[in-house]
């Protein structure tokens, strides 16, 4: 598990996540109802950044992909990695639906301190100027920490590919920043 995937499970343990979802597998709707509530916040995390002001929806997308596709999951313990897919898809759609489209500001509060809140401002109107796809690479790789090759493995994708759209993101950040 991340540091970033540990930020949100800090009061459940492994066992109790097992259990979580393997209740949700065999159809115990208050298991899933609490594994939803224990993704939520890693999901939203995850989609706000790429998907912008369609954030929300791109996470809920995702929750109901977990939701009806729990049975799916061969084991517990890749929770965190096949949800990551799930929002990263929701995410990377639902923002290449926007793009060519006005966009309004996003709020980014859960991102910075209340007196940080002008450089929340300044990230969020440099995320906002690039392209989707360059959005989650930065996301999956600086907000969540996943090396390389882990973002190339989340959105099927070659390590090359990755390793060109965080040059190009990163190069487009700094000017959109300047």
């Amino acid at each position: 598990m991340t540091e970033v995937e540990n930020r949100y499970v800090t009061d459940r343990d492994p066992e109790v996540l097992a259990a979580l979802v393997e209740g949700a597998q065999r159809g115990d709707l208050l298991a899933m109802d609490e594994l939803l509530s224990v993704l939520e916040p890693y999901v939203g995390r995850i989609c706000g950044p790429v998907a912008l002001q369609d954030g929300p929806d791109a996470a809920q997308e995702a929750l109901i992909a977990v939701f009806c596709n729990i049975r799916q999951l061969k084991s517990p313990a890749a929770l965190f990695g096949w949800v990551r897919v799930i929002a990263a898809r929701e995410a990377v759609k639902f923002a290449k639906r926007r793009q060519g489209r006005p966009t309004v500001p996003v709020e980014w509060e859960d991102r910075a301190h209340p007196e940080d809140t002008l450089l929340a401002s300044d990230i969020a109107d440099a995320m906002r100027r690039l392209a989707p796809e360059h959005r989650v690479v930065l996301t999956l790789r600086h907000v969540e920490g996943l090396s390389e090759q882990e973002v190339a493995d989340v959105l099927e994708i070659p390590v090359g590919t990755v390793r060109s759209r965080l040059f190009r993101a990163r190069r487009s950040f700094r000017t959109a920043w300047d």
